[in-house]
């Protein structure tokens, strides 16, 4: 297991939160996503370290954007 921890800008509300969730979920090897709304922290444990364009990709789906 892994874990790694991305900030994610442009959240909001509980609504944002379930977008980005359900969207790195779909990665492969994703076992857990947990964000803090308030300081846009996102920790997602995995199986391996996850690829960071993947996971770019994937907040970007959401329509958020990961801090650089």
């Amino acid at each position: 297991m892994t874990t790694q921890t991305y900030t994610v800008t442009g959240m909001t509300c509980s609504h944002c939160v379930q977008s980005v969730s359900s969207e790195l979920g779909k990665l492969d090897g994703v076992q857990n996503v947990q964000i803090d709304l308030a300081s846009g922290a996102v920790t997602v444990t995995s199986e391996q370290a996850l690829d960071d364009v993947a996971v770019r990709a994937a907040v970007d789906e959401a329509g958020y954007q990961v801090a650089s």
